[in-house]
């Protein structure tokens, strides 16, 4: 923690040491203003990650400093200290920009709570910075859009396990983008510069699937004039990438299996041991647990390929990512079709946004492909989207929406009240908690787990 700075901006002498004591010893760098003004100039003249930041001070107010603060550094985590009953001011405080507000007198134990998040929080941030500037030089990260607090997660799970060697299996609807994080993880890892091979298991027929993987020796079977390397030889060094590992026939199972486990691979028709050193990701749109229980999926396998496990939520699930989706393949299929710069009016933004793309971000691309290319006056209307999506009626598909595990259905439920709730109380956090008989420190929780808007 000693890499983080907190500056605590208080005209109450007591209550400042105390709280500067208490986060030196926890190991924080320390800075402390008894007005806004001289907190304003520690903010201009030292690095600061987190303020605690008193709400009624003579002088400059809380609130006038959070607004100068987000003028000087909007990144730093701005926290407001507020006395009980002026909750409101908090909210206010809130809608401008804070991260959070905690009551006075402050309880450590909440505070500790509070700043564990904000660090959470950031760390997430400069992961999801770190990944999409390690992809610059090698791969085009725009593709892989994480405006949602889903896929920033999803984002952050795939740079914090590219370095490794550890089998990664991410599972998803199909079209949400399996095979575009697959290449993004490998572009990032010690890899890089070596192959990354794609086998899309269902375009193989299951009589050359095994040949195609491990590779065969001249006169393995009739027609096999020579040796040929497989796609494990091939990726050596680097990865491969195995889509729709759910339809791997249960005899090829067992090989992979054995690769997982020794990494040694034999050829058809030989009996050579080769050794590779091959980084797997495989990928999944079937339930490969079902498939466990019906006995067309070995356990054992499964267990292997799920040491990593990246779980892509489908694209309306996460709607923050639909508009700029839809304004970066609007750009790249403009210059692919030389039609200079193509608008999108807001009639036909709106149908889009409302839609349910059940053939998730492939489905969203070809659309925009379609409208780019048949658009007039290169301004994309209403005219230009599919009678399917503009006759789309948001409430025919709620259930679509909601994750199938009981788990996930509680969790929508629970961030429906929460949201409703909040809304009834015009932001007030306190009166929200009342209303669904929650405490004031659990419904924060909740609204930061689920990343309602506040």
């Amino acid at each position: 923690m000693n890499n983080y700075s907190i500056l605590i901006i208080d005209d109450e002498d007591t209550q400042r040491n105390i709280l500067s004591g208490y986060l030196k010893k926890k190991g924080f760098r320390i800075f402390s203003a008894s007005s806004g003004e001289e907190g304003i100039g520690i903010v201009k003249n030292n690095p600061v990650d987190i303020i605690l930041s008193d709400y009624k001070m003579p002088g400059k107010t809380g609130l006038g400093v959070l607004e100068e603060v987000k003028q000087i550094n909007p990144e730093i985590s701005f926290v407001i200290l507020t006395a009980f009953g002026t909750v409101e001011n908090a909210v206010k405080a809130m809608q401008l920009g804070a991260y959070d507000y905690i009551s006075k007198p402050v309880d450590l134990t909440e505070l500790d709570l509070l700043i564990d998040r904000i660090i959470e929080t950031r760390n997430l941030r400069s992961e999801i910075k770190l990944l999409k500037e390690q992809l610059k030089e090698k791969y085009n990260i725009t593709s892989i859009i994480s405006n949602s607090p889903m896929m920033e997660e999803v984002l952050s799970v795939a740079v914090r396990s590219a370095e490794s060697k550890a089998t990664i299996l991410i599972s998803g609807e199909s079209g949400t983008g399996k095979e575009v994080l697959a290449k993004a993880i490998h572009n990032i890892g010690s890899r890089k510069e070596k192959p990354f091979i794609a086998v899309n298991i269902p375009a193989l027929p299951e009589s050359l699937l095994e040949s195609e993987l491990f590779g065969h020796e001249k006169g393995a079977f009739t027609g096999a004039e020579k040796l040929k390397k497989g796609r494990f030889e091939l990726a050596d060094k680097g990865t491969i990438f195995l889509d729709e590992i759910g339809d791997v026939p249960p005899n090829i199972q067992v090989k992979l299996l054995r690769v997982l486990q020794e990494q040694t691979i034999e050829r058809l028709g030989g009996t050579e041991i080769i050794n590779i050193d091959v980084r797997i990701i495989a990928a999944t749109h079937q339930d490969l647990n079902r498939k466990i229980q019906e006995g067309l999926f070995r356990e054992d396998l499964f267990y292997r390929l799920n040491i990593v496990n990246i779980n892509i939520p489908p694209l309306r699930q996460r709607r923050e990512d639909i508009l700029p989706m839809v304004e970066l393949f609007v750009d790249n299929y403009a210059k692919e079709n030389n039609r200079g710069k193509v608008e999108i009016s807001k009639e036909a933004v709106d149908v889009l946004l409302k839609y349910n793309y059940p053939g998730n971000v492939r489905e969203l691309e070809n659309i925009i492909e379609r409208a780019v290319v048949l658009c007039r006056n290169n301004i994309i209307t209403l005219n230009d989207i599919p009678d399917s999506v503009k006759g789309f009626k948001k409430e025919d598909a709620i259930q679509d929406t909601i994750p199938g595990s009981l788990t996930g259905q509680v969790e929508m439920l629970e961030k429906k009240l929460i949201y409703d709730a909040l809304s009834k109380a015009n932001g007030n956090q306190s009166q929200a908690a009342k209303m669904l008989g929650l405490t004031e420190r659990n419904i924060r929780y909740k609204i930061n787990k689920y990343g309602i808007k506040k």
